[in-house]
């Protein structure tokens, strides 16, 4: 017996279908004696019965609120606004160590309530590769979104959908002519989706990864139709693009897809927009590019539009490093040091019972 008790939490945001335990990895945790409950959920893409069959309780939404003492409670994207204060370890994206926009109140949830958060973006390895990630499918979605908009084939509002569809959808766009794309990026998990859905539209894109950001030719990466940045960073770093560049300078750059999506953080490498777009609507006009315009495609939960063959990619590297939340190993604990070193930077100090 592992001793390991999870509740899967249901998603609030509406838009949100994946999971981060598909039934199958459900199974596979309860067979190995964890203790998993399962929130109901109107809109998640794996039946609630398939969990059950797993073996897995079944509670109300949002009762993991008054989950036992000791319970890890895991899910994808943000937590509702209450409790204000949060005693629980919760395993979840939380993006509030690089200065994000209410980063520092969320983190006071936490230490006002005794609570910890193992941010799943910091599961990583020795050399800070994530061990559970949504890299690859975030990346084919979002170059697949920013091509059907160059197009002008893109549905709105936009629905989940299949790879099998999307990729559907992709060739009965295609015309004589192909639009230019770089991926920026294009050596990680991220760009490699990006650049393998511009492959299955026909486009071949240009391929840019460290050695070409490290000097950056902003004539070169002007001259695209399609810009997909795919460059997650953890520090201070010269923006890809500015509002200056694109007032300033000759271009045929059209479309911008930031599949990261650092829009509040610091480390922000395109700071030519300071709101997300949605399903509802994808796309906005940026309002500084002068006479030619530019729109960007800037969505934060860009594999839920494809949330079955995320989420199952997802939970298969999840899972094994769940089984091992009774005596955490140095990726976990890797983990609980970047939210204690968060919580310090915003002079918060908050009681650290949990490892």
């Amino acid at each position: 017996m592992t001793g390991i008790s999870i509740t899967m939490r249901h998603e609030v945001r509406e838009t949100e279908r994946r999971a981060p335990i598909v039934p199958a990895d459900a199974a596979r945790l309860v067979r190995q004696g964890v203790a998993l409950t399962v929130e109901r959920s109107p809109q998640r893409a794996f039946p609630l019965t398939e969990y059950v069959d797993a073996g897995c309780a079944v509670a109300e939404p949002g009762s993991w609120t008054e989950a036992p003492e000791g319970e890890f409670i895991v899910g994808l994207k943000e937590l509702p606004d209450e409790p204000t204060t949060l005693t629980a370890r919760h395993i979840y994206f939380g993006h509030a160590y690089k200065g994000q926009r209410d980063a520092g109140a969320l983190l006071r949830r936490f230490t006002e309530g005794g609570g910890s958060l193992y941010d799943l973006e910091y599961l990583t390895d020795a050399t800070g590769r994530r061990l559970a990630a949504f890299g690859y499918w975030a990346g084919y979605i979002g170059a697949a979104l920013a091509v059907l908009h160059h197009r002008g084939a893109l549905s709105v509002p936009l629905r989940p959908l299949t790879k099998k569809s999307l990729d559907e959808e992709l060739n009965a766009s295609a015309g004589t002519s192909q639009p230019k794309a770089l991926v920026i990026g294009a050596l990680g998990r991220c760009g490699r989706g990006a650049c393998e859905a511009l492959e299955a539209a026909g486009v071949e894109p240009t391929r840019w990864d460290v050695a070409e950001t490290l000097s950056l030719d902003s004539p070169a990466l002007l001259d695209h139709d399609i810009l997909v940045n795919t460059v997650l960073v953890n520090g201070p770093t010269p923006p890809f693009l500015t509002k200056e560049l694109l007032r300033s300078a000759p271009r045929r750059l059209s479309v911008v897809a930031d599949v990261t999506c650092d829009v509040t953080s610091e480390y922000n490498v395109l700071p030519v927009y300071d709101t997300t777009t949605s399903w509802q609507q994808p796309s906005r006009r940026l309002d500084h590019t002068g006479s030619s315009p530019v729109d960007l495609i800037a969505i934060d939960n860009l594999p839920a539009l494809l949330p079955r063959e995320a989420s199952t990619a997802f939970s298969a590297e999840l899972t094994p490093h769940l089984l091992t939340l009774a005596e955490p190993g140095e990726p976990w604990l890797r983990a609980v040091r970047a939210f204690h070193a968060a919580c310090a930077a915003n002079g918060l100090e908050g009681e650290r019972t949990h490892a």
